[in-house]
């Protein structure tokens, strides 16, 4: 009988660890979803029209990081290109919502000058710009902005966002002909 309930608990032990392990894996995967924003997904549809540098682009101070905030009537998916000490980094893809927001670099911002490039997934087109850095069509961080088709990424056009040193910023991506769509209250 002894031998049984020493049996019993081992087992018992076992699988306490076990579901601890998994929940802990489940708790890290939320965490780094929750801090990289509403999660990135792969670029889908053409490129189509390309909508130039500022068009369709207001900037504001708010927030906390880098937000980009879609004020199209369309879904987004966003790409971020930054300097962190002497490297660049390209990340990328958010999925952002008509009317939502998203946090691309969260806590201060330590630059002065970010880049973002965006798709338009449900008419096609980008908002973009001349600042050529390495991407791909599947979530990505990348090191490096040279030679990226050489190394297997695209190079895209990213347009520029000067935050003034400011700690916070948020960009309001909007339609071509600058009106806001879809925002309530």
């Amino acid at each position: 009988m002894e031998r049984r309930i020493q049996s019993f608990a081992s087992q018992y032990r076992r699988a306490i660890v076990t579901g601890s392990v998994v929940l802990l894996a489940v708790i890290a995967a939320l965490t780094y979803f929750a801090l990289r924003g509403s999660g990135p997904t792969a670029v889908q549809g053409g490129q189509g029209l390309q909508r130039a540098n500022a068009a369709g682009l207001g900037i504001e101070t708010d927030g906390s990081g880098l937000r980009l905030c879609n004020r199209t009537g369309n879904r987004v998916g966003v790409a971020v290109g930054y300097k962190q000490d002497r490297d660049w980094t390209t990340e990328g893809w958010w999925n952002i919502a008509a009317g939502n927001c998203s946090t691309l670099v969260a806590g201060a911002l330590l630059s002065r000058f970010y880049y973002i490039y965006a798709v338009d997934y449900d008419a096609g087109g980008v908002w973009g710009g001349n600042a050529q850095m390495c991407t791909r069509d599947k979530i990505f961080t990348i090191k490096g902005i040279q030679d990226c088709v050489a190394r297997g990424y695209e190079s895209s056009g990213f347009f520029e966002v000067d935050t003034g040193e400011q700690k916070s910023w948020t960009v309001q991506l909007m339609e071509p002909d600058g009106q806001e769509v879809g925002i309530g209250g």
